[in-house]
């Protein structure tokens, strides 16, 4: 059985919505279109 007094106290809230987008706009990640882009641009180059 769950004891919701110990799950309280283990609660951490989530991020705020700006401090969230902050931390996912900040990381400089490769996608797949990138790399579509580079492969095309690599592809025109030769």
């Amino acid at each position: 059985m769950i004891d919701f007094e110990e799950e309280l106290q283990k609660f951490q809230p989530s991020l705020e919505v700006e401090q969230a987008e902050d931390a996912i706009y900040n990381n400089d990640l490769t996608d797949v279109t990138d790399i579509i882009k580079d492969m095309l641009s690599e592809m025109k180059n030769k």
